[in-house]
């Protein structure tokens, strides 16, 4: 069937990319000026009038030669793909290697630690699983296609990271959610990795003071690890053409900690999620574009609590709290992670009008509003005065973590996707 593929110009190099990753090299594609999200109807009009962005010659007139232009040779062969890449590179020298590693991104451009043989061997040694077992799969975005890794290929980024072999089975835990951290969304999203039971202790991870900072080995090397595998497990994160952040997201480098549970008063997150207590897990939460924060709760809590609420925008709240802060809560009736939760429900609210009136709102979630998907379809029948209900309380999640030198809170803006058994991985 003729068909010709419209895109703003800014995503040219990814939508040929994905194209071409697709097998279909030689789609016919058009491009308009970024933005379209906000332009008055003569203004889209002008696009469609002018010239296309990438070839210069008219628009329309790269419409109709797209859609009446015959096919070839080259269109009816596709393109075909060889993955495989050596196990070892040849030896050199250690500057050498450095380089070879920073020439092909295969670095957070941060320095590594050269995964030799004998490191990777080492990082092996922490796990029971054979080197070859698959682990998971990732990619760069949707409609692009999965990258799938190996025990091994998540021990060699392991090392890369700087990790030690105990940290392993936590890493291999993040591994096997078969989520990226490192999302190409324009909104520069990234992951977190919440870490729960007894590993936390047994591997020196910090919960307390500092622990969402660069104050814990284990912390620090165990998220960028995650970072590492996720960029080179998906195929490469290169900006423009698998990476389109608009300002880049400087959590994407290392997020992972683990929760107070000694200090909490309420319910650690993994049993929360059908775990035991005595079971090790990581829980991976993706997002992270809006941070709120504050102290207390004092006696405005509420009204702050509602207008951070309002800020995460379309992504349900993470709420992250010092022990301080779920005891002082405690003491005002909030007796459980899971009151915090409806309260959180109940008052995260705003008008119609401005629940719409966010970009990834109107270009993501309308369609599916359009299309009869509740709970935004009811949303999107309001008036525009009327208030909706930003969040169920099944999306919302609250951690308790922090070292009781302040009544410290923040709110990140973060989808949660799943709690992975790290026993599972030993």
């Amino acid at each position: 069937m003729p068909s010709v593929a419209v895109h703003t110009h800014v995503f040219a190099r990814v939508a040929k990319s994905t194209a071409r990753l697709r097998g279909i090299p030689t789609l016919r594609q058009a491009f308009v000026p970024q933005p379209v999200v906000g332009r008055t109807p003569p203004e889209l009009r002008g696009y469609i009038e002018g010239s296309d962005q990438v070839s210069g010659r008219p628009f329309m007139q790269e419409v109709i030669d797209g859609l009446t232009r015959p096919l070839d040779d080259a269109d009816l062969t596709g393109a075909t793909f060889e993955r495989t890449t050596p196990r070892l590179v040849a030896p050199d020298t250690d500057e050498n290697l450095r380089k070879l590693f920073l020439d092909n991104r295969w670095t957070d451009f941060l320095p590594i630690v050269l995964p030799t043989e004998e490191r990777v061997a080492e990082m092996l040694k922490a796990t029971s699983q054979p080197p070859d077992k698959v682990v998971g799969r990732m990619r760069a975005g949707n409609f692009r296609e999965t990258w799938e890794y190996t025990v091994e290929k998540v021990a060699v980024n392991a090392v890369m990271a700087g990790a030690r072999p105990e940290y392993f089975p936590v890493i291999l835990a993040l591994a096997a959610s078969n989520t990226t951290s490192r999302q190409g969304s324009t909104t520069s999203m990234t992951c977190l990795g919440v870490v729960n039971g007894p590993v936390r202790h047994e591997i020196g991870m910090n919960c307390g003071i500092g622990a969402l900072g660069p104050y814990s080995h284990a912390n620090a090397t165990i998220g960028r690890a995650y970072s590492l595998l996720s960029q080179n497990g998906q195929g490469g994160s290169v900006p423009g053409e698998t990476y389109m952040g608009a300002l880049g997201n400087p959590l994407a480098y290392s997020l992972a900690f683990a929760e107070n549970e000694e200090r909490s008063p309420w319910q650690p997150l993994h049993v929360q999620k059908g775990f035991k207590p005595t079971d090790s897990t990581v829980s991976v939460f993706v997002g992270l574009r809006y941070i709120q924060e504050g102290f207390g709760p004092r006696d405005t809590w509420e009204a702050k609590f509602r207008r951070c609420l309002s800020a995460t925008a379309y992504l349900p709240p993470l709420v992250v709290l010092d022990p301080i802060v779920a005891r002082l809560f405690q003491s005002r009736g909030i007796n459980s992670k899971q009151d915090l939760i409806d309260w959180c429900a109940d008052n995260a609210r705003l008008p119609a009008r401005d629940y719409w009136d966010d970009q990834w709102m109107q270009t993501l979630v309308r369609p599916r509003a359009a299309a009869g998907v509740e709970p935004y379809a009811a949303k999107l029948k309001a008036a525009p005065d009327e208030i909706v209900q930003m969040y169920e309380p099944s999306d919302i999640n609250v951690v308790v973590v922090g070292g009781e030198t302040q009544g410290a809170w923040k709110i990140f803006g973060a989808n949660y996707v799943t709690t992975v058994s790290v026993d599972a991985w030993r």
